[in-house]
């Protein structure tokens, strides 16, 4: 263990789940020996967590606590107490949260309540939804942080509107597209995870669906297990199950009625990103996917009435709102090849693939390393 001196000159980067895992790797193998990864457990399982760090090489943790299985209220509250613990114990340069997650807010709060500044990344973002768990999330992790790393011009904006100082905003890009640079599959990989799965480029739908205001309800799952079952009908559809939303089907009594769908475990980010860059249509509940599916310049429905990504509805997604599932499905399925086709040339709105490289130099800038 580095002693207090050493640590206090390292940045320490807090993530719980999947995604931030995959958003933060660019940024943590960037900073080799000068940074360390601490892991909150929210995110916990080998499918949901170990299997996410084989696939990206030269990111460790250094330290975990556990908070998963718990509810949100406890997640946070138990993640923020361990962390300032920890923070007391071992002084950090600066914290890097991404996202919209429990874990992100705890990092924020244990980082601001201990005096070491915070580093958002992926901030600005707004659905404008408070029912959803995430949206309080990222209001309150800007509220508190110190550089506030917008992917783009328009969270940036976002930003300003809810009265955050300028000097505390950096449009960097999307970290995600770093992160592409490693997990994106060659032509083999992809090639075999197509074999692997039983599916051929194009002619395949890639689903998945695992945020609380979906699953949770039974009447919003089962109108969305119809909609699978009948596009189903029509092509093949692959459903990696989150282990929440595997454990609704079961209570809810609708394993059964998801009829062809193929159902696998939720798989290792660079299997499911070969996926999503071959399927014909995507159709997710997901954040991430979303960017994921433009970046692969592949058709979306989200399976959701709000987004906080609105600069993909000009044409790179479609919202769900308040259709008929199984319609809005079927519908986007036949229009999928024509789509895919306008999405093609598109210039994409997220950079260049350098976010994590600007995050880094902006923190040794304000705050250097001793």
């Amino acid at each position: 263990m580095a002693d207090a001196a050493q640590d206090a000159d390292q940045i320490l980067l807090v993530m719980g789940t999947r995604p931030e895992a995959i958003k933060l790797a660019g940024l943590a193998r960037a900073l080799g020996e000068r940074g360390r990864v601490l892991h909150t457990g929210q995110h916990y399982d080998r499918e949901m967590w170990g299997d996410v760090l084989a696939d990206l090489a030269g990111v460790s943790v250094a330290e975990h606590v556990s908070v998963g299985g718990r509810s949100r209220g406890e997640q946070i509250g138990d993640a923020t107490t361990a962390l300032t613990r920890y923070l007391a114990g071992h002084p950090a340069r600066a914290v890097v949260v991404q996202g919209d997650t429990n874990s992100t807010l705890a990092g924020a709060l244990a980082a601001s309540a201990s005096g070491v500044p915070v580093v958002h990344v992926e901030a600005g973002l707004r659905s404008h939804d408070r029912r959803m768990p995430e949206e309080l999330n990222r209001v309150l992790t800007d509220a508190v942080a110190d550089l506030c790393c917008a992917p783009i011009e328009a969270n940036a904006a976002q930003l300003r509107s809810e009265g955050v100082a300028g000097d505390r905003i950096l449009v960097t890009g999307n970290t995600l597209a770093d992160a592409l640079g490693v997990l994106a599959a060659t032509p083999a990989e992809s090639a075999s995870a197509l074999e692997r799965h039983g599916v051929r480029a194009g002619e395949y739908v890639l689903a998945t669906v695992h945020r609380a205001g979906t699953v949770d309800d039974p009447d919003a799952l089962a109108g969305l297990v119809r909609g699978f079952a009948a596009l189903a009908e029509h092509a093949d559809v692959l459903l990696p199950l989150h282990p929440r939303t595997a454990s609704r089907l079961a209570a809810f009594g609708l394993s059964d009625a998801l009829g062809r769908v193929r159902r696998t475990a939720p798989l290792p980010p660079k299997d499911f990103m070969a996926l999503e860059a071959s399927a014909g249509l995507i159709v997710s509940d997901s954040g991430g996917v979303q960017e994921e599916a433009c970046l692969f310049r592949r058709p979306l429905l989200v399976v959701r009435d709000s987004t906080e990504r609105p600069e993909l509805l000009d044409g790179w997604c479609r919202l769900l709102g308040d259709a008929e599932p199984a319609a809005a499905m079927l519908q986007a399925w036949s229009d999928a090849p024509g789509w895919a086709a306008s999405l093609a040339a598109r210039p994409l709105p997220y950079g260049e693939g350098d976010a994590s490289a600007r995050i880094l130099a902006e923190i040794d800038r304000r705050w250097p390393a001793a």
